[in-house]
């Protein structure tokens, strides 16, 4: 018998415009909260952390306009994690929207936001 997995979720994919810059921004930020690089294809990677994982995909039906997280749709994805976690993203070229103490807002270079609340490091 196959065992049933319950969960908040399976997988996050996110579309991205720049595969190449979702990489170069992503993938520091997903290797310092533990996530491990799980699938590779043309189009898109991804990094799988136990059973869940986030997928970032340049897709061919992409529709154009960019990503706008004020828009309907994503706002932003909220992580537990730690300050070496938006440290990483620093490093990597996102941008500090705000820095509340206990959690960290950064924004990439596409518009996507990542909220890091932070465990103590």
């Amino acid at each position: 018998m196959t065992e049933r997995r319950t969960g908040l979720f399976h997988h996050v994919e996110l579309w991205v415009d720049n595969l190449v810059l979702a990489e170069e921004q992503w993938a520091p930020v997903l290797l310092a909260l533990g996530c491990a690089p799980f699938q590779n294809w043309e189009t898109g990677r991804s990094w799988r952390l136990g059973a869940s994982y986030l997928v970032l995909e340049q897709s061919p039906a992409l529709r154009p306009g960019g990503h706008d997280r004020l828009r309907a749709g994503l706002n932003h994805l909220a992580v537990h994690g730690t300050r070496a976690a938006a440290s990483a993203a620093l490093a990597a070229g996102w941008t500090l929207r705000v820095d509340t103490g206990s959690t960290v807002h950064l924004v990439d270079g596409q518009g996507f936001e990542l909220e890091v609340v932070c465990a103590e490091d």
